[in-house]
């Protein structure tokens, strides 16, 4: 049986929301934004940076501090989104 995939829970989804909307600010394509990461050290190609922002692939803390560099960024800004709405990370009804 193959292992079931890791769940991209609400802090998950609003960074996504967020580097995709950062990025569009910034007036960077996905392929622009995959090459700065790239050349940060943290090799990304546009197609992982465009499964990131759909929620099809989980971005990790490793791949969000480098987007975040590569946008100019924080980390922080790029969680704010999630953090701002603590309703929205509330998991089945706790």
């Amino acid at each position: 049986m193959p292992p079931r995939p890791l769940e991209i829970g609400p802090a998950g989804r609003a960074a996504a929301q967020a580097i995709e909307r950062t990025c569009v600010a910034r007036g960077y394509s996905q392929r622009q934004l995959a090459a700065r990461v790239t050349a940060l050290g943290r090799p990304m190609t546009f197609t992982a940076l465009s499964r990131i922002e759909r929620t099809v692939r989980r971005c990790d803390i490793d791949d969000l501090v480098a987007i975040a560099a590569a946008l100019g960024s924080s980390p922080n800004a790029l969680l704010a989104a999630a953090s701002s709405r603590p309703e929205s990370l509330r998991v089945g009804g706790i």
